[in-house]
């Protein structure tokens, strides 16, 4: 998908968006979204405050976010096996037998604690 295909895409359609980031990530992965026939655009800056860095928003339809999600966990996993931290083809997360999920910023599988990880507190309910 070019540039202007995804312009079109989403020129009547409503967007949100997915990620908030600086201006060369946001244009990689949109670059990889439309390598992906996935519409997506770059838009302005998301904080115009002096204070903040300059972030922008990748714009797509609320449908496609899980898609954008499925991507960029694809290249952080083959980010993972080209630097040999990971197997290819193993598994990245085992869920521990009583089902606990991992905490999606330290790993850890433990019950939560008042919604919070009960090792690094990240409020997760």
């Amino acid at each position: 998908m070019t540039p202007h295909e995804a312009q079109r895409a989403l020129a009547e359609a409503d967007v949100v968006p997915c990620r908030e980031m600086p201006l060369a990530d946001a244009r990689r992965l949109v670059e990889a979204c439309l390598a992906e026939d996935l519409p997506a655009l770059v838009h302005r800056e998301a904080c115009s405050k002096p204070s903040c860095s300059p972030k922008f928003q990748v714009l797509v339809r609320p449908e496609d976010a899980p898609r954008v999600d499925a991507l960029l966990q694809r290249h952080w996993r083959d980010s993972l096996v080209r630097e040999g931290l990971v197997p290819s083809g193993a598994p990245l997360l085992a869920l521990p037998e009583e089902g606990e999920l991992p905490c999606p910023a330290c790993g850890t599988a433990a019950a939560l604690v008042e919604g919070a990880c009960s090792d690094c507190g990240l409020q997760l309910e």
